[in-house]
């Protein structure tokens, strides 16, 4: 395997469990799963309950004998004599019934057969985001037509390959949340992301579609599988390396484990989530907890790679924490942290304004993909009246501010797209409040 070779291809899959007992899962856990899958979705064949479970059809086989034989499960004979598919159906005992009603009470779930913690623990080893190493054409790639401060790269490169936490700071409007979703987009690659895992005999909930985009396949993965020459255990998705983003809604219960008492099980928390990808804290410093707390929250797992969550019981334990943190703000990061949080934030960037080249380099840019045509004069103007008045302080989002609102200017007049002093100074007056006393 050469160089070359994609981060992805290299990943070793979870094995696929060759017996019930590779599954790390106890043989009542997973008969009450069983009996309440079927409970719940009146599943009645074989081959359907396997594909739900996640197990393959053999040891859902062995399963539904095991209940057969503790009279939980009977046979029902087949659907028809005629039918295509000579699959014998099966059905809860009353006994069944009755069981998979108490493992209700207990817990809810059903489902997927959940992943043993210290065997995820394992995968999230052999897939860490850490391995990831992007080289700076790759990462330039990834932050699209974004006109770079010089310099930046060659710091922002370092921070993602170490795959340590990074903290961007700088004044609003400038691109630090662009460059965030750049250095996600830039990852690129495919992890195993379980379904469920399961702890003391907890299970907790992983895969969230709203978080992890599966890999497009058939139905059963059967292409991916055939491609790769790789099968791998179906209690897993395949999936693109998760991102959170989270920004002045971020609470520190989303941290932690979501317990729903009504169903009585688990939610696993947003970094939990993130494994083997990026979290994105967005507009540190807006949110309803203070930036110091957060980033407390964040210290034991920053520095020691692992964290610490809490089972509704009270019961702490231990699981890994393989994500890249990006933490983005406007504030500078001496008037939100002390010393010690900075510490343990290992990549702190500064996100400037563009100077003037740059900006003209924006502006020019965003006028070709809006197709408002460049004007010498309303160029001349912008420059030499309108940003003296803010002592020339540019920043990037300026450009498609002022075009967007000349645009609109065009439309609404019925006039074709072009820029002039006129309409320069016309956007340039909703980009800022004047400062006055308002008299209520």
């Amino acid at each position: 395997m050469n160089d070359q070779t994609p981060t992805s291809a290299r990943i070793a899959p979870p094995p696929l469990p060759a017996t019930l007992d590779d599954t790390g899962l106890t043989m009542t856990m997973m008969r009450d799963i069983l009996l309440k899958t079927m409970f719940r979705m009146s599943l009645s064949h074989a081959s359907e309950i396997s594909k739900i479970i996640c197990l393959s059809f053999s040891q859902t086989q062995i399963l539904i004998d095991d209940a057969r034989k503790n009279h939980l499960i009977e046979a029902m004979g087949t659907l028809h004599a005629n039918s295509e598919s000579a699959e014998m159906a099966f059905q809860l005992t009353d006994t069944g019934r009755t069981r998979a009603q108490q493992a209700l009470a207990i817990s809810e779930y059903y489902g997927a057969m959940p992943v043993p913690l210290e065997i995820y623990a394992e995968q999230v080893r052999r897939q860490s985001i850490r391995k990831v190493k992007i080289s700076r054409d790759e990462l330039l790639a990834a932050m699209g037509d974004l006109i770079l401060p010089e310099g930046l790269l060659s710091n922002l490169g370092p921070a993602v390959t170490s795959g340590r936490s990074i903290l961007m700071y700088g004044p609003p409007g400038n691109g630090k949340s662009s460059i965030s979703n750049g250095i996600r987009d830039a990852m690129g690659d495919t992890i195993y992301v379980p379904r469920a895992v399961v702890h003391s005999g907890q299970i907790l909930s992983v895969y969230d579609p709203i978080v992890h985009r599966i890999l497009k396949t058939d139905a059963n993965a059967g292409n991916a599988l055939r491609l790769s020459g790789q099968r791998f255990d179906p209690r897993y998705v395949l999936c693109e390396r998760p991102t959170v983003v989270t920004g002045g809604e971020l609470k520190l219960e989303m941290l932690e484990l979501k317990y729903n008492s009504v169903s009585r099980t688990y939610q696993a928390p947003l970094q939990f989530k993130a494994m083997g990808g990026v979290f994105i804290v967005d507009d540190l410093g807006r949110q309803e907890e203070p930036p110091q707390a957060l980033v407390n929250r964040w210290i034991v797992p920053l520095e020691m790679n692992y964290d610490i969550l809490t089972l509704v019981s009270g019961e702490k334990f231990i699981v890994p924490f393989d994500t890249l943190v990006i933490f983005s703000t406007n504030f500078h990061p001496n008037e939100i942290f002390d010393q010690a949080a900075l510490r343990r934030i290992f990549f702190k960037i500064k996100i400037d304004g563009p100077n003037q080249a740059d900006f003209l380099k924006i502006f020019a840019l965003v006028a070709r993909k809006r197709r408002v045509p460049l004007n010498e004069d309303a160029l001349i103007h912008l420059l030499q009246t309108k940003y003296p008045t803010i002592d020339n302080v540019y920043s990037n989002y300026q450009p498609v501010f002022l075009i967007d609102q000349m645009i609109s200017i065009c439309e609404f007049e019925g006039k074709p797209y072009h820029m002039s002093p006129e309409l320069i100074d016309r956007a340039w007056s909703n980009m800022f409040v004047r400062d006055e006393t308002i008299i209520r």
